[in-house]
């Protein structure tokens, strides 16, 4: 665990280098005056001139050379300060907060219906090979392959807050304004657990050390218990690291499409803006909320493998 705790860390330092330097770049190459959009955003449209341009530009040090401005940010980020919105002119460290919460949120949501639904269907799929479930499976990859998440978040805002009219179609305020949203990023993730947990369980079902648990007189569901069930946990763990790449990116669409207050929707503004700082920041957290996510992952995946650590545990 400290050789992946090690390694996870030396990764996150370079995603930081990566990732700041990347957005900076883009930022740059943007076409537009970056104090104009973001005098536009401080003061509105008609009140941009030359002169605020300018002012905004002396301000908040745009007409400094891009390498200065690009070592100012490590320098700030080494020192754990984010620097302040070029819009908003608020702490960027405060607003990065509420908008990692809201993601996490809406993430664990997504994750956990997925888990549920996914992993329930393809065990009963593994333990009927052919049957309805496993058809249905089969299926369910096939479209979550095939449809893009806004689609099917238009979908659902159609079905049930347009017709039904039973849950809000956007915003944060009501209790029940995280279920579409967190349904439409767990639908296509169930798919593919399903489809994943079917394989592995089945594949251990049919294994050597299984048919000898069984000879042995253990009843099926401690065989199912103690040996299908772990040795799948250890697949689905890693699986589930892998998917948190197609949930992070999801994210940044669905929380535009159902105006969630997190980090994919202060992203998508920032940019809008040419909020730099803003723009590094979210971008930053997304990404190391992916290394976050991987070593969780990796962790709690040798902590649930059955296998010896080491050679000493056959002796």
């Amino acid at each position: 665990m400290a050789a992946v705790l090690r390694r996870r860390a030396l990764q996150a330092v370079g995603v930081v280098l990566l990732v700041s330097t990347a957005c900076f770049a883009i930022v740059q190459s943007l076409p537009g005056d970056i104090a104009f959009r973001i005098a536009a955003g401080r003061y509105g449209y008609d009140a941009v001139t030359a002169s605020s341009a300018a002012a905004v530009r002396a301000d908040l040090g745009l007409d400094q050379p891009a390498w200065q401005q690009l070592f100012g940010w490590w320098a700030d980020v080494a020192r754990l300060d984010l620097g302040k919105s070029l819009v908003t002119n608020a702490d960027v460290g405060d607003e990065l907060g509420l908008s990692l919460a809201a993601s996490l949120q809406l993430a664990a949501a997504a994750l956990l219906l997925a888990c549920a639904f996914g992993t329930a269907a393809g065990a009963f799929a593994a333990r009927h090979p052919g049957g309805l479930v496993d058809r249905a499976t089969d299926a369910g990859v096939t479209l979550a392959r095939a449809f893009p998440p806004f689609l099917l978040g238009l979908a659902l805002i159609l079905v049930f807050s347009v017709h039904l009219g039973v849950l809000p179609a956007a915003g944060h305020g009501d209790g029940g304004s995280i279920i579409l949203p967190a349904l439409t990023l767990a639908i296509g993730l169930a798919a593919l657990f399903a489809r994943v947990s079917r394989d592995t369980i089945a594949g251990i079902l049919a294994s050597d050390y299984v048919g000898f648990a069984r000879t042995k007189g253990l009843s099926a569901r401690l065989v199912y218990l103690r040996h299908v069930l772990r040795n799948a946990g250890v697949t689905l763990i890693a699986y589930l690291g892998v998917q948190a790449l197609i949930l992070i990116e999801g994210v940044v669409v669905i929380e535009s499409l159902f105006g969630w207050p997190g980090l994919g929707h202060a992203l998508v503004h920032a940019v809008f803006w040419r909020d730099l700082p803003m723009i590094q920041a979210s971008a930053l957290a997304l990404a190391l909320l992916v290394v976050a996510i991987n070593t969780a992952a990796d962790l709690a995946g040798l902590a649930a493998d059955p296998r010896p650590r080491n050679r000493k545990a056959f002796q």
